[in-house]
Formats: C-alpha cells, structure tokens, sequence
C-alpha cells in the first residue's frame, strides 16, 4: 500500500470514529432549534495529516464556560477526531494545589470548539456558551518504559497527561480518573459516572479561575451578558 493510499484509509477510519462517536450527542439536540453545530460539516473537510495518536502531535483544546441550569466550564480536548468532553463546576485552574473535580460528557464534534451562543430554552443544555480559551494542546503521556503512548489509551488507562498552549492557560496538565467516587449524571437517566481530576502539574501561572460573570471570550471579546443579548 502506497503512501497516499495509508493517508486516506486512516483518514476514513477517523471519519467513521468520528461519525460513530457522535451518536449520543447528536441525539440529545434538534438541530432545527439549535445553533449548535452536528459535526457533519468537520466530518467531510476532515482530511489526512494523522489523527494526533502518537505522543507530540498538536491538537486542539476549547474552554467553554456554559451558564446553563448551573454554571459550569466545559474542558474539550480533540481525540481521534472528536472532542472529549468533560464538565468542570469549578473550571480549570493554573494552581497545581487546586484539584478540580471533571465528569465526563457525551464526546462533540470538532467544529464545537468555535460555538458560542445561546442554546434554547428547553433544548438540551439550554443557556448562554462562551469560548473562554481555546488553542492546541501537546500528549505528554508515557508508558512505563517510558514510550509515548497515544492520549486515547492514556485516557483508557485513567491517567492522561499533556501540555495546554492556549490563549489563557499554558503549561503542563493531568486528567486523573478518580477512584471510589462517581457522579450521578442526570442527562442519562441519573446513572452513575465516573469521575476525574484535572490539575496544574507544573508551576502557577496566572490568577487561578475567573469569575466567570466578569470573563471575556477568546473568540469575540465579549461577556456571558453580552452574547446573552446578541446571540
């Protein structure tokens, strides 16, 4: 098999991961009622150029704050052509003495990473979605013999670490998943989820977490209020 020919049965594999792997998020939603977007656009322009697998690749990363039923920040970091998603109550923070509880959510499609708006009331997610931070992000994870591992199975593994070069947030980063104790998730019928850690590994850089009343977008400058009012 040539070059050329590997290139795009990994690109088709990534596609058919992608596409298969948005099915909860995509039933959750009618795509009539809300601006969010399904995925199927960044499925077609996704091309070759590697899924981000092996360790040192540049992928991307989004933060969203989310003033929904509880505020919340929304962590995504893109695997495997989709974007991992995780809840963050507390949003993420530059102190590596702060271990900030994340639980796991329905993975989204990679042109979510641009989305900010207002979802609906009555739609799933209802409220306000900021773009907080955004940027790439590096896989740091190792193997106990020291090889990179991809952040996929460092992520099956339930330890994953990486490198955050975003527009706020740089430097090292952990997501641990959490042992003993799970979340109930009510937007599956309030079964139980697994939980995570995520945490600053290296040393402070910036002021902890803003309130997220008074941050601005990354994307448009703009607050929570003021997306409210222009949508």
């Amino acid at each position: 098999m040539n070059e050329k020919s590997g290139k795009s049965r990994k690109s088709e594999k990534s596609a058919q991961r992608q596409k298969d792997g948005l099915g909860t998020y995509r039933g959750k939603r009618d795509f009539g009622r809300t601006g969010e977007p399904s995925g199927e656009r960044a499925a077609r322009d996704r091309v070759g150029g590697g899924d981000g697998e092996a360790s040192g690749d540049e992928l991307s990363f989004v933060v969203q704050i989310h003033d929904a039923s509880t505020m919340h920040f929304d962590f995504r970091l893109e695997v495997d052509g989709v974007l991992k998603s995780w809840s963050v109550p507390k949003g993420p923070s530059t102190d590596p003495q702060d271990k900030r509880l994340a639980i796991p959510t329905e993975d989204h499609p990679l042109d979510y990473r641009d989305y900010e708006g207002v979802i609906p009331e009555g739609e799933y997610g209802g409220g306000t979605v900021m773009v907080w931070d955004r940027g790439t992000y590096r896989p740091t994870s190792h193997d106990k013999q020291h090889r990179p591992v991809s952040f996929a199975q460092a992520l099956e593994r339930g330890h994953a670490t990486f490198e955050l070069h975003g527009e706020k947030l740089r430097g090292q980063y952990a997501l641990t998943r959490f042992h003993g104790r799970e979340e109930q998730d009510a937007s599956s019928g309030g079964n139980a989820k697994p939980t995570w850690l995520l945490v600053r590994t290296g040393h402070r850089s910036g002021g902890g977490t803003p309130d997220p009343r008074r941050a601005r977008s990354a994307r448009s400058g703009r607050t929570l209020r003021q997306i409210a009012e222009q949508g």
